[in-house]
């Protein structure tokens, strides 16, 4: 796969290396900011080695903002503790963020500023897509950053209790 053309993604393993793609592609194009967004982001690849990488790369490039929102974070903790612990490396530079209850059913989406837009319509049977479409990428942020805007901040890096 070349880093022009967006992988089809047909299977689990697709869409793991989709979204390995577009954090690759927004490297490459230097975007300053990318939103991840999903219920619960149970089955994205947040933990695999190659994209802490690749977000560790694109994030060494100056005023790089990850945001990710969710409606709970205990899968991210649960499934993908090297991404948990990533994190806290990362901390200045990664938002999380959880909606309002009736705002709880996220679409599951990767967007960058630019025209990136990875979005997963289905988990069974698997369907997505990753493109670079302006417009598509444009409505996604638009009506992800309305969402934001309503949104309280979530996932702390470390838990206090008593």
């Amino acid at each position: 796969m070349d880093s022009h053309t967006p992988p089809e993604i047909h299977t689990r393993a697709d869409f793991d290396a989709a979204v390995l793609w577009a954090l690759q592609n927004a490297l490459a194009r230097q975007s300053r900011r990318l939103l991840l967004a999903d219920c619960d982001f149970a089955d994205w690849p947040l933990g695999q080695p190659e994209v802490l990488e690749a977000l560790q790369r694109w994030l060494r490039l100056p005023q790089r903002r990850l945001v990710l929102l969710a409606a709970n974070y205990t899968e991210v903790r649960r499934r993908h503790p090297r991404f948990v612990v990533w994190r806290t490396d990362w901390a200045h530079a990664v938002e999380a963020w959880s909606p309002p209850a009736e705002m709880a059913a996220l679409p599951s989406v990767m967007v960058d500023d630019g025209p990136l837009c990875l979005h997963r319509l289905a988990k069974t049977p698997l369907r997505a897509s990753v493109a670079l479409d302006a417009h598509a990428a444009r409505a996604w942020r638009e009506q992800l950053d309305a969402i934001l805007q309503q949104s309280e901040a979530a996932f702390p890096l470390r838990t206090l209790g008593l």
